[in-house]
């Protein structure tokens, strides 16, 4: 099953896409049992029992370990990445195929069942995020945001931001049912049109070594004009959460503005997040941005119009 003419219109124009059920429900439950089955002994986090999984987490729980991160309200786990059930899980014969209809088809790389995990080569900088273009085969892994406690404050703003490394198209799932205001991944609509040509690199981002002595630079160098639209975009354009039940996906646009929303219910956020990138990403990666922003896509999302119904838009959360 690939994407009709409106949800490619959709994506076109905002720079994401809701798809409803698109997971299989008995494999969202394995990639959960995996998840669960991860925690290590003593962590005070019970399945399915709200009571226990709000945050943050405390000592002696917490884990900076890149591949199982235990950190404030954050738990990433990433070596289950390339498991078997994992890769069918996100990648899909119908999940590819709606990627295929966005990309092209036959173009996208191969992803490798019990290959190497995102986490398990070094970070984008010292101190800083694990990069997810190191090293892994499979997805970025399962991403959970615990629940605040009773007495929290209100939820902070949230700031945007773009991702670093090279790749085309991303996606989040949902493995159990996220309501509003749970922590669900956050975008603003539209921004991807307005960043892209802003970039000094199409798809990769250029970037300075670390020196503890000469601290103001920590790996990727923005653009002036980047900075400035994202700071415009905060300003002006009201931030989206993808809300949804278990099963449903947004695909995402490599430029879309975005962030990990904050948790303020009693159910912890569980998601699985991936990436898709053709397989020519390498030659074309440090080409600069096209004044054809999707060149290099589809025949078939090059083609649409960007026309949808205002039905369709309600599907999208979007009046």
């Amino acid at each position: 099953m690939g994407l009709d003419f409106e949800q490619l219109a959709f994506f076109k124009k905002n720079g994401y896409l809701l798809v409803k059920g698109a997971m299989s429900p008995a494999l969202c439950e394995r990639a959960r049992d995996l998840l669960w089955q991860s925690l290590p002994d003593g962590v005070p986090l019970v399945r399915d029992d709200p009571d226990t999984l709000v945050g943050p987490f405390v000592e002696p729980h917490r884990s900076t370990d890149a591949m199982h991160v235990r950190d404030g309200f954050r738990w990433q786990e990433r070596e289950i990445g390339t498991h078997p059930d994992v890769i069918d899980l996100i990648y899909s014969d119908e999940i590819v195929s709606m990627a295929e209809s966005l990309l092209g088809r036959g173009t996208l790389r191969q992803h490798k069942k019990n290959g190497v995990p995102m986490g398990s080569k070094g970070s984008a900088w010292p101190g800083g995020p694990v990069d997810p273009a190191l090293g892994t085969e499979g997805a970025r892994g399962i991403y959970c945001t615990l629940s605040p406690p009773e007495q929290t404050p209100a939820a902070p703003q949230l700031h945007c931001h773009t991702d670093g490394h090279p790749f085309h198209l991303g996606v989040v799932g949902l493995l159990a049912d996220s309501p509003r205001k749970g922590g669900g991944f956050t975008i603003w609509p539209g921004s991807h049109a307005r960043l892209y040509p802003t970039f000094a690199l199409q798809y990769d981002q250029p970037r300075i070594p670390y020196y503890d002595h000469l601290p103001s630079y920590k790996g990727i160098l923005h653009t002036k004009e980047y900075l400035a639209e994202l700071a415009r975009i905060e300003d002006d354009t009201s931030p989206l959460e993808c809300y949804g039940e278990a099963g449903d996906i947004v695909f995402w646009h490599h430029r879309l503005a975005h962030a990990a929303g904050a948790n303020e219910t009693p159910t912890m956020r569980e998601a699985i997040l991936a990436d898709f990138w053709k397989t020519d990403l390498d030659e074309c990666r440090s080409q600069p941005p096209n004044t054809d922003m999707w060149h290099d896509w589809s025949p078939e999302l090059r083609g649409a119009s960007g026309e949808y119904s205002d039905a369709f838009a309600l599907t999208q959360q979007r009046a």
